[in-house]
């Protein structure tokens, strides 16, 4: 199927690894170009490389903390107009209510949570005024299933799913839609390095981690490629009709 992509511009945040990067190369094997966003420069740019090297569309990337507003800033100023906005940078510790203090839930909310918010307040005017665009907010479904001890994501992705479900029933007028994904566990580095910490716990041997997941469905978890395909599907015009909702991919669990 053709998405119908080809030849549009997505600006991706967290595009260095995970999500994000699956998420750049299926938007690129589409067509799109892309400009990638996140912390580190060297790993960025090894990413552009590899997409570059795989498929003919131009990639840029950008080094940015977008836990600062003044970054935030910077991001949009330096990338103009685009297509497609994905938001899915940031990483909310885990943690009890009392075991996650002040300031590391609000340094996670102002990269998750505020971070998002801000490209979205930046980004949706240029849309607007074009008539045209997507916004696809990549959240996580602890902000429906509220794990008591990820309480600081749990919340954090709640109110971004609240955000992204109100700003995608008002958005028709002008011509953009808004729509989320809630990946579950999902193949990530992070999720590996995670599960092969609780494998040396649990099993006494870190390699043993993949018998952690006998009990997921399917008997595995998502890979980063899938949630990639999905965010690609709703942002294209093959999902023209789809705004103001949350797809949740968690193998269903």
């Amino acid at each position: 199927m053709d998405l119908q992509l080809g030849g549009k511009r997505a600006l991706i945040t967290g595009g260095s690894k995970g999500i994000g990067r699956a998420t750049a190369e299926v938007l690129a094997e589409e067509g799109m170009d892309l400009v990638l966003v996140a912390r580190s420069a060297d790993v960025l740019e090894a990413t552009a490389r590899a997409i570059r090297s795989a498929r003919q569309v131009q990639v840029e990337t950008i080094a940015a903390d977008l836990s600062l507003e003044s970054e935030v800033a910077r991001v949009v100023a330096a990338v103009g107009e685009v297509d497609l906005l994905v938001n899915n940078a940031g990483a909310i510790p885990p943690g009890t209510l009392l075991g996650v203090d002040n300031e590391t839930w609000r340094r996670a909310w102002d990269l998750k949570v505020f971070g998002f918010i801000s490209l979205c307040r930046l980004i949706y005017p240029q849309m607007a005024a074009r008539k045209s665009g997507v916004i696809v907010n990549v959240i996580g479904a602890a902000g429906e299933k509220f794990p008591p001890g990820y309480i600081a994501g749990a919340a954090g992705n709640a109110g971004l799913m609240a955000f992204t479900r109100a700003l995608g029933h008002g958005c028709q007028k002008d011509g953009i839609r808004v729509v989320g994904i809630n990946p579950g566990a999902t193949e990530t580095e992070r999720q590996t390095m995670l599960l092969r910490h609780r494998a040396q716990a649990e099993l006494g041997d870190a390699e043993r981690f993949r018998e952690l997941l006998a009990g997921q469905p399917f008997g595995r978890i998502a890979s980063a490629a899938e949630i990639g395909y999905a965010v690609a599907f709703l942002a294209s015009p093959r999902s023209g009709y789809t705004t103001g909702t949350i797809l949740t991919i968690d193998g269903g669990a």
